[in-house]
């Protein structure tokens, strides 16, 4: 059959892609149609064909996959936040378990190693501990306060996010009503006009400590005592502040921020550990599942007290922290000066002395720390990179460092196969990865892996 755009077929959903897509064939030829779910039958508009493949609209559902649920967001679709919810939470897990089963095997060829069930939620909802809501108008010129359409700075109005704090909604309606009553102007991308462009929601998991932040493109806002008492309004409230952003780019937080209410932080605990948080602060968005994920990478690195640990990208030092009661010294590594500054903090708050941070890119610290001190020695090297993984310089270091143990902490298991298949090619081997659900209802899954040196195991 030959395909052409804007033709309506009728397909079946046989796979997905990472990015949560469904796949369907017709005559060998793959679709990838969003917003559908393995075992759906469906009408689908064709909008895109390139040689090998196409793209196709989800126009409506003949026969619903028997793993087919109804969102509980009302907007899922429209939103594109959560690109799963469509899929019972079961099947999501099973599916994210695969992804990253197919990608070590595929991608890093290892097939000899112990997968671990993946570990998921009990309650998959209401798990985020941090919301941005972008603030604009509408074409009458209306407030509208929400989250942005799939691929797009169009804002749909919405003050509730199921994978949210369930206080988010009161608050939007209080920073709407102060908007309104004292004539406080949205933000507009366009011209870079307007005042208010966005509100920031941090929430403390275990402490139920709250933070608003109102990001403004200037440095007042009207008055400010109405604007604290709206906010007061809703609840318990520890911390209210302004941050200024005045540059027309689409980094939410400026640097500068001013405190109108509370303490400048609020606190939370991974463990046994607390963390205090600022608007700045980069902190996990789901405490409960990065506790688990931890806990699994301490697991992995198997302790007994008296090794030596570096931690690279470090962040706020929240993996460091979370080891230091377990090791004789653990040293940290994080590009980012504030970061850094945070993680130090966070050491003394929990009186922590065997903790050591550096500034800079791991892919550079450690192999100059290294060609200083080529006498001391890591027992277990953990990482935990970005989405694009880990350089292979610093790679090349950690197999001459010949650490016992590598833990590899992982948001992109695709960049993090890469990355073991180059270890394993240097005298390590894989023996076990566990996926944990860190965001249920979107494609993104963390996994955690541990590898060990081989003449060791010999």
């Amino acid at each position: 059959m030959q395909l052409e755009k804007n033709q309506d077929i009728e397909l079946y959903i046989e796979d997905m892609t990472t990015d949560g897509e469904g796949v369907g064939k017709l005559d060998g030829f793959p679709l990838f149609v969003k917003d559908t779910v393995i075992g759906d039958k469906a009408i689908v508009k064709v909008i895109k064909l390139k040689k090998n493949y196409g793209y196709g609209r989800l126009m409506s559902i003949i026969e619903p996959s028997k793993d087919r649920v109804a969102p509980k967001c009302p907007i899922a679709r429209q939103c594109g936040g959560c690109q799963i919810q469509e899929l019972a939470y079961n099947k999501q897990l099973e599916f994210k378990a695969n992804m990253v089963k197919n990608n070590i095997e595929r991608i890093g060829g290892i097939t000899e190693y112990e997968m671990e069930p993946i570990i998921g939620m009990e309650e998959p909802f209401y798990y985020r501990n941090k919301a941005q809501f972008p603030v604009g108008t509408d074409k009458n010129g209306n407030i509208v306060i929400g989250f942005y359409a799939g691929r797009t700075h169009c804002i749909i109005e919405n003050d509730v996010c199921y994978i949210g704090s369930k206080r988010n909604a009161d608050i939007v309606a209080a920073v709407k009503k102060y908007m309104l009553d004292n004539n406080v102007s949205a933000y507009n991308e366009a011209d870079n006009k307007g005042l208010v462009r966005h509100i920031l929601i941090r929430e403390g998991i275990n402490t139920e400590q709250l933070m608003v932040c109102l990001i403004i493109n200037g440095k007042k806002l009207p008055n400010e005592e109405a604007f604290v008492k709206a906010l007061q309004a809703t609840g318990k409230i520890d911390s209210i502040m302004l941050n200024y952003n005045t540059q027309n780019t689409n980094v939410i937080l400026g640097e500068e921020v001013r405190l109108l209410y509370g303490t400048p932080y609020i606190e939370d605990y991974i463990g046994d550990i607390k963390y205090r948080i600022s608007p700045l602060s980069f902190f996990q968005v789901n405490p409960k599942q990065t506790y688990k994920l931890y806990s699994k990478a301490l697991e992995y690195a198997d302790l007994t007290g008296n090794e030596v640990v570096w931690d690279l990208y470090c962040g706020i030092g929240t993996i460091s922290l979370f080891m230091a009661p377990h090791v004789k010294k653990v040293y940290g590594v994080e590009i980012v000066p504030p970061a850094i500054k945070d993680a130090k903090e966070n050491a003394k708050l929990n009186n922590i002395t065997n903790a050591e941070f550096f500034v800079g890119a791991s892919e550079e610290v450690l192999p100059a720390y290294y060609n200083k001190h080529k006498d001391e020695y890591a027992d277990v090297i953990v990482v935990d990179p970005p989405r694009k993984g880990c350089d292979e310089k610093l790679l090349d270091t950690i197999v001459k460092m010949a650490p016992k143990k590598v833990v590899y902490v992982s948001c992109d298991s695709a960049t993090m196969a890469r990355d073991i298949k180059y270890l394993s090619e240097n005298g390590y081997k894989l023996e076990k990865v566990c996926p944990v659900d860190q965001f249920p209802h979107t494609c993104h899954v963390e996994s955690v892996a541990v590898m060990h040196q081989q003449d060791l195991m010999m």
